[in-house]
């Protein structure tokens, strides 16, 4: 069993014994301290959104979080099965005090998660999620009597309110779609995404729709992270029969994977690639150059299309309130992670797998070409991702210094780890907060040489360590 408790939320495996999972006392400790910090923090608003996966385990869930938050005093709007960017859109829609999202995102069946959102519908800060943790950690919290429980109702519109947000959008040409007739098969791994990802694509006027592993039943018939070695169902029948693209998306749907025409992976690190071309592509022949922003640990493919179009890349602390957070402050047109994340601000801050759909569903229409050949347009890089265990005497900050030492002659970048560039290579090094592992990221434009750059790090690595640091 596994509970891990984080300044953005209360993760673990459902079941055992509390503090071990993620139990029925959990949930309520939780949710009773993030009811409580929003009650602190705003007094005069005692609503909340919720919203949950398909996971096995999310009703249950659901109803535990529900009604603790009436149990603190607050009103509860649920959404029932849901997406975490429609979570994220309906908190700001529905002017709550803060929301949560009832999913673990792209963890295996018996993982669940409380994620917390603030008033803007963004994850919370580091900071807030300190004070919820304190809270949590305190139990200082109070529930309040009979006359003043919070009111909770149910409103299953939002899903199509999303839809209809990303309709709007001056980027997203409803008509060119249309006119491509395209033939698409989606795999949703059997979570919310099989509502919604259709309802989307119809919306669209996509003529042809596949659906695979679309029933939102929770058992997920693959391992929910959507990773080429994940996807061979979706890979065999594109390869069998005759797609157009092939679109695949987490539990929550925040994540975006595409497979081409001949079944091969379009690259998780391409999703946000290839979308942002096309939005700076556009803002370009307004004569608007934007920004642009990625975590450390995401491809410089995107740094590469960003000043194609005269703009500036800025790299974040890898997770996506750092890349928000950036965002804001760099004015990025268009930002997320590598894994998929689409963050689009002209919807709203937060990864976004529907309107990532939409966009790039209209950038492949105006190519008026395939997916593969829409691919080749874009530089090559390959991403390298390795670990090294150490033994828990080992001091991983001395490591991670003496390995900055070493290379202290080229470009460093320390607000997240150690990353190490060389010209358009690079190895980016980062600790965990949980165990003695160092995580090991390179990049370069060939895999050989990505592996070479990795294990020459570790070679290091263990040269400091036997030098006894």
């Amino acid at each position: 069993m596994a509970l891990i408790k984080s300044i953005s939320g209360i993760r673990g495996t459902i079941g055992g014994r509390s503090g071990d999972g993620l139990t029925p006392l959990d949930v309520v400790k939780f949710a009773a301290a993030y009811g409580q910090w929003i009650r602190q923090r705003h007094p005069d608003n005692r609503t909340i959104v919720i919203g949950r996966d398909g996971r096995l385990s999310g009703e249950m869930v659901s109803k535990l979080v529900a009604a603790t938050l009436q149990g603190v005093g607050l009103s509860v709007i649920d959404l029932g099965l849901s997406t975490t960017p429609t979570v994220e859109l309906a908190v700001v829609g529905e002017k709550a005090a803060g929301g949560i999202i009832l999913t673990a995102s792209h963890n295996p069946i018996q993982w669940n998660a409380l994620k917390l959102l603030n008033e803007k519908g963004e994850f919370i800060s580091e900071e807030n999620g300190a004070d919820v943790l304190a809270l949590a950690e305190s139990e200082s919290f109070d529930f309040v009597e009979v006359k003043k429980l919070g009111s909770y109702r149910t409103d299953d519109s939002w899903l199509q309110k999303h839809i209809d947000a990303i309709l709007a959008l001056p980027l997203v040409d409803k008509e060119a779609i249309a006119a491509r007739k395209f033939k698409l098969i989606v795999d949703a791994v059997n979570s919310t995404g099989g509502i919604v990802v259709p309802m989307l694509l119809e919306a669209l006027g996509v003529e042809s729709i596949h659906r695979l592993h679309c029933e939102p039943t929770g058992q997920f018939a693959h391992n929910p992270e959507p990773l080429p070695e994940n996807l061979r169902d979706i890979i065999v029948e594109i390869e069998k029969n005759e797609y157009d693209l092939g679109i695949v998306v987490d539990p929550d749907v925040d994540r975006l994977a595409l497979i081409c025409e001949d079944g091969s992976p379009f690259g998780e690190e391409y999703t946000l690639v290839a979308v942002a071309d096309y939005v700076l592509k556009n803002r370009a022949a307004d004569e608007k150059p934007g920004n642009t922003v990625s975590n450390l640990s995401s491809t410089v493919a995107l740094r590469d299309v960003t000043q194609k179009y005269g703009g500036k890349h800025s790299a974040s602390a890898v997770g996506e309130v750092n890349v928000v957070e950036m965002m804001k402050k760099v004015d990025a047109v268009i930002g997320g992670e590598g894994n998929g994340g689409i963050i689009y601000p002209d919807l709203h801050l937060g990864r976004d797998a529907l309107v990532g759909i939409a966009l790039f569903l209209t950038h492949l229409a105006k190519f008026g070409k395939s997916v593969s050949m829409l691919r080749r347009t874009y530089p090559n890089y390959y991403i390298s991702k390795n670990k090294i265990e150490l033994t828990p005497d080992i001091d991983v900050d001395a490591v991670l210094d003496r390995i900055k030492t070493k290379y202290a002659r080229n470009p460093i970048n320390t607000i997240d780890g150690v990353k190490i560039e060389f010209d358009k290579e690079w190895v980016h090094l980062r600790k965990s907060n949980t165990e003695p592992i160092i995580r090991i990221y390179s990049e370069s434009d060939t895999l050989s040489t990505a592996d070479y750059l990795a294990n020459k790090i570790i070679s290091d690595i263990k040269e400091v360590i036997a030098a006894k640091l």
